[in-house]
């Protein structure tokens, strides 16, 4: 009779090498490890023969780069999706990416079981959790970090010896390094000093894709971005994808100092953790996003953006990707970029981002509008009748208000009137 099958979301980190005994050991059964490529780049490097060397029977390694810059990044590129005003979601956009893919080959592989390595304290277990839920909720989901009567590996001490017991030979030293997690979007770096807040990070040991500001180049760097309803398509004039945007802005940005964040922020599950980003294409092309919006869309439209770019942050954040409510702000997202489309100019300089024009054939921009000179669409004369209606409110509260004071200052007089007489009646007694 065939084992029961478990699906392992496998980085190749040592959380990961250790369950697939560990799995086998507890619930007897066949692991098969899936890592999913969401530009890991060089971590993915030798993990097909450590994940069978530690008893793995397969490894899928899928590379969905494109579906999660085309389908995840983008609708939180085009909403203008930010975390905190800091965070620009590259974790949480990548899990449910990640969730989908599992779900698809434990389906594949006819699997009772998906397993991951997120811990109790943090926000990927409920990331990855409620997109299982969502995409296949007949699938069981174990959790190891939250098995505390199984699994009693307690530190990466006890893991690294978990494995030299089980003949797994390993390329990590005993030593303590940062907690990182990478994708093409960003890199992010957690523990060692940055757990005290009270600490500066210790950048030369700690940048991956960056260069501080203060060690780049003395000489500002411009580029351009095209867009097309909302999405880019080139940049300095030269076509490319979506992923290749991100690639092409992620060196030009990491040369320059640009989008390095440290920050503290308020986890799903109630406590505040302090973290340092990299994500410098982003931080890119977020911008130009927005650069470009100012001239294509309207007041009105603008103000409601904002307030769902907040709600959708808040939503992708808290792992709430597969939800009629993340699909409903994208729908109204995706509507206002229909005439998003244009040419940004930029120019970086030491961790800055400095507008250096913007065209777009959709542009509300209207010099003559714009202009102290009279023209043909606007009368300044227009403008009286337009404060007097604009202003009616503010005007009659302040007719009330000047009302009321002036009641009250009669009846006040009135007072004192009367106290008088009553005490020049008293007198004549």
């Amino acid at each position: 009779m065939s084992k029961e099958k478990v699906v392992l979301a496998y980085s190749g980190g040592l959380d990961t090498t250790a369950m697939i005994p560990w799995l086998k050991e507890t619930f007897d059964y066949e692991v098969i490890c899936c890592c999913v490529d969401v530009g890991q780049e060089e971590e993915l490097d030798g993990l097909e023969e450590r994940a069978k060397a530690c008893g793995a029977s397969k490894l899928y390694i899928e590379d969905i780069v494109d579906d999660f810059c085309d389908n995840f990044i983008m609708p939180c590129v085009e909403a203008g999706a930010v975390y905190e005003h800091s965070y620009l979601l590259g974790t949480s956009m990548a899990r449910p990416a990640i969730a989908k893919k599992l779900v698809e080959i434990a389906r594949k592989e006819n699997a009772v079981a998906i397993c991951h390595g997120a811990t109790g304290k943090g926000n990927d277990q409920i990331r990855f959790e409620l997109g299982i839920k969502a995409l296949a909720p007949d699938i069981k989901v174990i959790a190891p970090w939250r098995m505390t009567d199984k699994w009693q590996m307690d530190s990466r001490e006890a893991e690294i010896e978990y494995c030299k017991a089980h003949g797994i030979n390993l390329p990590w030293s005993m030593g303590k390094g940062y907690s990182r997690d990478r994708n093409l979007w960003h890199i992010s770096h957690e523990g060692l000093e940055l757990e005290d807040p009270s600490k500066a990070p210790n950048y030369s040991s700690l940048l991956v894709l960056s260069v501080t500001p203060q060690e780049a180049p003395d000489k500002e760097k411009e580029v351009s971005i095209t867009f097309e309803k909302g999405i880019p398509v080139a940049v300095n004039g030269q076509k490319m994808k979506v992923s290749d945007v991100i690639r092409t802005l992620n060196k030009l940005g990491g040369e320059n100092g640009i989008g390095i964040v440290d920050i503290v922020e308020n986890r799903v599950v109630g406590m505040k953790s302090r973290g340092v980003y990299e994500t410098p294409g982003g931080t890119i092309l977020m911008a130009a996003h927005d650069q470009l919006e100012e001239l294509c869309l309207d007041r009105e439209t603008m103000e409601n953006k904002k307030k769902l770019a907040s709600q959708l942050a808040q939503t992708v954040y808290e792992g709430k990707w597969f939800t009629p409510l993340r699909e409903a702000i994208q729908a109204f997202v995706e509507s206002t970029q229909q005439f998003v489309t244009g040419e940004v100019k930029m120019k970086l300089y030491k961790g800055n981002i400095i507008k250096n024009g913007t065209t777009s054939p959709y542009s509300l921009y209207n010099e003559s509008l714009a202009s102290f000179t009279t023209g043909d669409l606007y009368d300044h004369h227009d403008a009286e009748g337009f404060i007097t209606l604009f202003g009616l409110p503010l005007k009659v509260r302040a007719m009330k208000l000047q009302e009321v004071a002036k009641s009250n200052f009669d009846s006040k007089i009135q007072g004192m009137v009367s106290e008088m007489q009553k005490s020049a009646k008293s007198a004549d007694k």
